[in-house]
């Protein structure tokens, strides 16, 4: 499986668009090579360079399976970002380059979880239903 966006190529620089120094929106995403038995997507964008640690920017799950994320949507069920938010929160480094993980799994499942769980929540509940998984690391520094 591969994830790829035709906004950034893996490990450049993301457009501001896609930033707190732009329009705060997610940007388009393609899946390739999604497993055939998969019945939903979970995606998760995060940011370990953090100072505080891992910040978790958006989480989202029973996405249709589908090989396109549009820009600024709402695929499916959303989960808390870091700010306690369900929605996608843009990268807005506070110094330095940082990089965002973009991450997609195939899942054998739709999993019952209701909207506003947590990132660890959900790697609880996709362990064992995992078909496939690939990322794509976009990076970030603020002008």
């Amino acid at each position: 499986m591969k994830i790829t966006s035709p906004e950034f190529q893996n490990n450049q620089l993301m457009p501001a668009k896609f930033t707190c120094d732009g329009e705060n929106i997610n940007p388009a995403l393609n899946i390739a090579g999604i497993p055939d038995g998969t019945k939903s997507l979970a995606l998760i964008m995060d940011d370990p360079d953090a100072v505080s640690g891992t910040f978790v920017h958006w989480v989202v799950f029973n996405i249709s399976v589908t090989s396109k994320i549009a820009e600024n949507s709402v695929p499916g069920k959303q989960g808390n970002n870091s700010v306690g938010m369900k929605k996608y929160q843009s990268p807005c480094p506070p110094s330095g380059t940082h990089r965002y993980f973009f991450k997609v799994y195939a899942l054998d499942t739709i999993l019952n979880l209701n909207e506003g769980i947590t990132k660890a929540r959900l790697e609880q509940e996709m362990a064992g239903h995992i078909l496939d998984k690939a990322e794509l690391i976009g990076l970030y520094k603020r002008r």
